[in-house]
């Protein structure tokens, strides 16, 4: 205890570690949106982000209100069709990373009431992803083209950025791949640049927590299957 009786404040480790556990994607929000000042907190700090050469390459467009309501529309009419990506999908998922993704479905289905083997409800859970689960707000992170895959991986470090620093304020938000996978719809509702490559969707805004999508944690494997040492 401190002098004046209270606990010592946790050091700055602490509270990021606290951040990374307690942080999950919510995958169903509450109507309210998000006042412009905080949603420019979360800007600010997720500007600090680290990039190759100090490149910078992220621009993010944010959509709120009737320009989302349009856009969320138009991703459902696409939500049963195949989409093309600007960026590959996984060629893959093998062995262990295939089963972490299987556990992870099974995880939220098992949480909203989804019987194993129901597809059509399996069916109606994912088409949430074009209805964005309801968020008030959508960010979508492009890059610059001509950086490629190291654009797209400073990019993927201001997306991790973003999501601490939204949960440090208590705003909820998931990552997206899903919308990324109509680009052409997005660029016609946000006026993206032809030179800008889309990585992902940032989804976000208040948790509902009453809802059960919002009612499971994913696990996060052990260091020695993540990490080799050497020396």
């Amino acid at each position: 205890m401190s002098s004046a009786g209270l606990p010592p404040a946790p050091s700055a480790y602490e509270t990021l570690a606290a951040l990374l556990r307690d942080r999950h994607s919510c995958r169903a929000f509450r109507p309210e949106p998000v006042a412009r000042g905080q949603i420019v907190r979360v800007l600010e700090a997720a500007q600090r982000t680290a990039s190759w050469c100090n490149a910078q390459p992220w621009q993010v467009h944010i959509a709120s209100g009737a320009r989302l309501e349009r856009l969320r529309s138009a991703l459902q009419t696409q939500a049963d069709q195949p989409g093309r990506p600007e960026l590959d999908w996984p060629r893959e998922y093998q062995g262990v990373y295939r089963q972490r993704r299987r556990d992870c479905a099974m995880q939220l289905y098992g949480a909203v009431g989804i019987a194993a083997g129901d597809r059509e409800a399996s069916a109606r859970q994912s088409a949430e992803n074009f209805r964005l689960f309801g968020a008030p707000h959508l960010a979508i992170v492009t890059s610059d083209e001509a950086l490629g895959t190291y654009g797209a991986i400073d990019c993927g470090a201001y997306v991790a950025n973003f999501l601490l620093a939204a949960q440090a304020l208590g705003i909820a938000a998931i990552p997206q791949a899903a919308v990324a996978a109509h680009p052409a719809t997005l660029r016609e509702h946000l006026d993206i640049a032809a030179g800008r490559r889309i990585v992902c969707g940032i989804s976000f805004g208040w948790s509902d927590e009453d809802h059960r999508a919002n009612g499971f944690r994913t696990p996060r494997a052990p260091l020695d299957e993540s990490v080799v040492w050497a020396g």
